[in-house]
């Protein structure tokens, strides 16, 4: 995740992003704006709305989470966004240009130099070795071919392939081709990344093992990602932001702690409601005034609660909180823990 606060600046837009597949865009759209559902529309008009006047703002370096079920808009939304979808109504800004008012060739020059995507199939060339289907992106360029072998060789080793380079797709794990996808995503340098379930075909196991990875990545290389799941604890893990979709419009945008603490509808609450608070609220939601110089342990603002409270039974003085920067701003104690995890039951 990163540590963007409001004030950095915008880098995608959706403003009012209507899609509707079908041969009668119009007629249903009209009805979609008068209140017509999802259902009604698709028995008048032969259409189906994919997407639902949907507008957000994704802060340059966050992580944005769209979560959704199956049907819920939410790939057709990424592949708006990217334009691999073209738009019923409404604008898509990336650094304030609009990617629906341009051509063909200054999109595609868009796509080369400024977006990436990831995909749940990976998309690898299996007649390609690993480096050159990570260095693919910076080929379609015309970038040199040594330029481009090495700067795919330094990305590969971030993304811990180094070794691996001369293997073909098929000699690697699931959770190897996935980190090749990794790989020429980031070898072009991109300003956005859009993940579309990209883990969501690998075993348990190794998908932690990617979301780790790409926390890791992220930590580092502070890009701007969209990123589409139907996993909630995973848009948890991994969202600066999260917005939960439904029927092709959001019901909620927040931060977790707000998804969990606040769910603003029915839908909300039942994906929120068997998440445990201890993993996802953390010290900054107890934080009290309080002079911790004393404190026997320090936790930072933005250690889970569960991390903070063995501490706290383990003694029972406060423990103290630190920025990111380590200067003191306050304490927690148990009755502020308490407090909160109860009033959320």
């Amino acid at each position: 995740m990163s540590d963007n606060g409001s004030a950095a600046p915008v880098c995608l837009q959706i403003d009012q992003v209507w899609k509707i597949f079908g041969n009668r865009p119009e007629r249903a759209l009209t009805m979609a704006e008068s209140g017509s559902t999802r259902a009604d529309i698709l028995k008048a008009t032969g259409c189906t709305v994919g997407v639902r006047d949907v507008s957000f703002d994704v802060m340059r370096g966050e992580t944005f989470v769209v979560m959704g079920l199956s049907g819920s808009g939410k790939s057709t939304l990424i592949r708006c966004a990217s334009r691999l979808n073209e738009v019923t109504k409404g604008r898509v800004l990336l650094d304030g240009d609009d990617l629906t008012a341009m051509s063909e060739d200054e999109l595609r020059e868009v796509r080369r130099h400024k977006m990436s995507m990831v995909f749940q199939h990976f998309g690898l060339f299996p007649h390609r070795r690993v480096i050159d289907n990570a260095a693919y992106g910076l080929e379609v360029r015309g970038v040199d071919k040594g330029e481009r072998i090495e700067r795919a060789m330094e990305v590969l080793e971030v993304v811990g392939l180094k070794g691996w380079e001369n293997h073909y797709p098929q000699q690697l794990s699931g959770g190897m081709q996935q980190r090749v996808g990794l790989a020429r995503a980031l070898t072009v340098d991109p300003e956005i990344l859009f993940f579309d379930e990209p883990f969501s075909a690998l075993d348990p196991l190794i998908r932690r093992d990617m979301q780790d990875e790409l926390i890791r990545l992220q930590e580092t290389l502070q890009r701007t990602i969209v990123f589409i799941t139907h996993d909630f604890a995973e848009a948890i893990k991994l969202g600066d932001r999260i917005a939960i979709m439904k029927d092709g419009a959001f019901d909620q945008v927040g931060t977790a702690a707000e998804m969990i603490t606040n769910p603003q509808t029915d839908y909300v609450r039942e994906f929120t409601k068997d998440i445990p608070k201890t993993k996802v609220l953390t010290a900054a939601s107890v934080l009290m005034d309080g002079d911790s110089t004393a404190a026997t342990h320090r936790v930072h603002l933005e250690d889970t609660i569960e991390s903070v409270l063995p501490h706290l039974l383990s003694d029972l003085s406060p423990v103290g909180v630190d920025d990111v920067e380590g200067t003191a701003v306050g304490i927690v104690d148990r009755q502020a823990v308490a407090h909160v995890l109860e009033a959320e039951e």
